[in-house]
């Protein structure tokens, strides 16, 4: 198990949002996982748009949770126009309603190294 991060500091969890449940499962689900690691006190999940939470309601959540830092962490591959903009702006928005919050928006999943590994995997797995 890794090192438990600051008491504080709060993960949200970002995904684009589905009107399907069963897509906006598989963050939960990763929440979940997270949560039984302990390296957060708090994980929570928020949405773009089209499912509730929306990031707000999730950074609220955090802070109301007891969060002196929240890291938003974008559930997306690419630093498109919703990671740069859209989050930039919901980062920006949270921080001014919450000033003695630190929010830190941390990088998309795209160029991580592991995920090299889940692909290939996946294209194993379908062969």
């Amino acid at each position: 198990m890794a090192p438990p991060a600051d008491r504080r500091t709060a993960l949200l969890l970002i995904a684009h949002g589905s009107r399907r449940p069963e897509a906006n499962a598989d963050l939960e689900h990763v929440a979940d996982v997270l949560r039984g690691r302990g390296r957060y006190p708090v994980v929570r999940v928020a949405y773009l748009e089209l499912a509730d939470p929306d990031i707000a309601a999730g950074g609220a959540g955090c802070v109301a949770d007891g969060a002196a830092e929240v890291i938003l962490l974008p559930y997306f591959l690419s630093p498109g126009v919703h990671v740069v903009e859209d989050l930039t702006a919901a980062r920006a928005d949270l921080a001014g309603r919450f000033p003695g919050v630190r929010f830190a928006l941390a990088e998309p999943l795209g160029r991580h190294p592991l995920l090299v590994d889940v692909i290939e995997d996946r294209a194993r797995a379908a062969e």
